[in-house]
């Protein structure tokens, strides 16, 4: 094949694979751009519910009591410690039957307010969207197939950017930054290919660390950690190959937890045993990230088998690096095992480090910013290349026969 023939190939490659692509790239851009600000969401959603008087307050216990008296027949999973002194407690049940969940916010001053599905708060629905378009797995993969190609997308899209021997010499103006003087349509085409250029490194790691989560490409992940021996006995602690139905971002994997109370089977305390109101003061002084949760006994886990005959002090901080597990003798209050992020596979590692980056939480705002601004520069690139596709100039000439290199080079979708 002659350079000329496989450029042309790349070209139809890139170009038609964009038609599939593009869709998917502005919703993904624009929800994932929204779930970059998940805490700030949450917080918001949760306003009514911090800053509460504290003139009065009871203890864990009792808030736990309000809570299943709310829901008769509901399953205690876990308690989430309040941000601050005046935020309320919430108390994360599974309803009877298995079939739901809640989040009951208490007082501290013990009064009942509020009983929230998690599924409905904003952050959870644009997860939702984001990673199955609200289709279940035929959804995700879609989105999954759309991820892929965008990767295939972005290697094509290079090879099309980069000077060829005869041209090196070319100035930089319409491959580093776009040209403003030459017309609507070498300004589109630059701007594609400039921004393109730019936003290419970040992309590719954008798309590769949210693989992992998928149904197809996680399983492949996960096969590959369980032959090559990265699992060091302790259970895969990221969504994906599968595992559930609602594709990436699974934070706080529900349908996991609903299948593990369905299995469930009853822990009985020992007598004089420790209760909830004495796990949360010893869990106030181990500075947990936000949130953090303290689990009963037997208690549904996200990820691997129900918890045993130990109470469970975790973080679901979305910075993987900050996460930390403590599990406590049920009657004496010792520590059984402190686990954290450094415990770790290396494999899990480079994994948490790629989802906490691809969530806009490793490195706080700076992190959230560098994600807006990839979201927005691939919303460019999606809208100027529907632009270029919409006026058919390329396709028009491919359909004439026009061969020549030099007609390709002009009427590319990406400029060399």
């Amino acid at each position: 094949m002659t350079k000329a023939a496989l450029y042309r190939f790349i070209w139809r490659l890139h170009m038609w694979a964009g038609l599939y692509v593009i869709p998917f790239i502005l919703i993904l851009s624009i929800t994932g751009s929204i779930f970059l600000f998940k805490p700030q969401l949450d917080r918001w959603q949760e306003s009514d519910w911090r800053g509460l008087s504290v003139t009065k307050t009871v203890s864990p216990d009792a808030q736990l009591a309000t809570a299943m008296a709310a829901v008769p027949g509901a399953a205690f999973h876990s308690y989430r410690l309040p941000q601050a002194k005046d935020d309320a407690a919430v108390i994360h049940v599974g309803l009877a039957g298995g079939r739901e969940m809640r989040d009951i916010y208490v007082a501290p001053s013990g009064q009942l307010l509020a009983i929230v599905d998690p599924e409905s708060m904003i952050s959870a629905t644009v997860r939702r969207f984001h990673g199955t378009l609200l289709m279940g797995k035929f959804g995700s993969t879609l989105v999954e197939i759309a991820a892929t190609l965008a990767i295939m997308m972005i290697f094509s899209g290079l090879f099309l950017w980069w000077p060829r021997s005869n041209r090196l010499g070319r100035p930089s103006a319409g491959r580093i930054w776009p040209r403003l003087k030459g017309g609507a349509r070498q300004f589109w085409r630059d701007l594609h290919a400039v921004t393109g250029f730019w936003v290419a490194g970040l992309a590719l790691v954008l798309l590769f660390s949210g693989l992992p989560w998928t149904d197809n490409w996680g399983a492949v992940i996960k096969s590959v950690r369980s032959e090559m021996g990265w699992i060091d006995n302790k259970p895969q602690d990221w969504q994906g190959g599968g595992d559930a139905p609602d594709g990436l971002h699974q934070g706080h994997d529900h349908f996991a937890m609903l299948n593990a109370q369905k299995e469930r089977r009853p822990v009985t305390p020992p007598p004089n045993g420790l209760t909830l109101s004495d796990i949360v003061r010893l869990a106030h002084k181990e500075n947990m990230a936000f949130p953090a949760l303290v689990q009963p006994p037997g208690a549904p886990s996200r990820f691997g088998p129900p918890n045993g005959n130990v109470w469970k002090l975790t973080s679901e901080a979305q910075n993987r690096p900050l996460i930390r597990n403590i599990l406590y003798d049920p009657q004496s209050g010792e520590v059984i095992s402190r686990t954290g992020f450094s415990d770790k596979h290396i494999a899990d590692r480079i994994i948490g480090y790629g989802i906490a980056w691809h969530e806009g939480q490793l490195f706080g705002w700076i992190n959230q910013l560098i994600g807006l601004l990839t979201a927005i520069a691939l919303i460019t690139i999606a809208v100027s290349g529907t632009r270029m596709w919409w006026k058919k100039r390329p396709s028009q000439a491919m359909r004439k026969g026009v061969q020549s290199e030099q007609i390709i080079d002009r009427q590319s979708t990406i400029i060399s």
